[in-house]
């Protein structure tokens, strides 16, 4: 079996500086810690090599402009030339990090389901009546839970 890492660098540095987000997608989390992880994600690499970041609000974006030199430095040789942060789209942390705190299932009860089951019986489509009164059963309960004082 022959190692293909030579020819894939080669065939993505085609690409330009866009061909280097991969690694700076990797490196990221550890480079800048969880905080900023979680409020900052590199979003693309312009043409001439800046790296943009995208960050919940503008003021994580100033923050972080103080801050280039030494996000620069702590990514090491996956630094790009110049880092940009605009307020963007940052991905949601991954399931398994939600996971970790419990939460309670909620399911309709019997009223709940009987009253759902009523306002979509007059859906003739089969399948969509099952979801509408699924949906209308998950809503009910959610609003009784809402109502309770603990």
């Amino acid at each position: 079996m022959r190692r293909l890492e030579s020819e894939l660098r080669a065939e993505l540095g085609r690409f330009g500086p866009a061909a280097g987000i991969a690694a700076l997608l990797e490196s990221w989390p550890a480079a800048v810690g969880d905080a900023i992880a979680r409020n900052a994600w590199p979003a693309r690499v312009a043409r001439d090599g800046t790296l943009i970041v995208h960050t919940k609000d503008s003021v994580w974006a100033f923050e972080l402009t103080q801050r280039v030199e030494e996000i620069r430095e702590r990514l090491g040789a996956d630094a790009p030339t110049k880092l940009r942060f605009i307020a963007g789209p940052v991905p949601e942390p991954a399931a398994e990090a939600a996971s970790d705190t419990p939460r309670d299932v909620l399911r309709p009860g019997p009223e709940e389901l009987a009253q759902a089951e009523a306002l979509a019986a007059s859906i003739d489509d089969e399948n969509l009546r099952k979801m509408v009164a699924k949906a209308a059963a998950l809503s009910l309960a959610k609003a009784a839970a809402d109502r309770s004082l603990w």
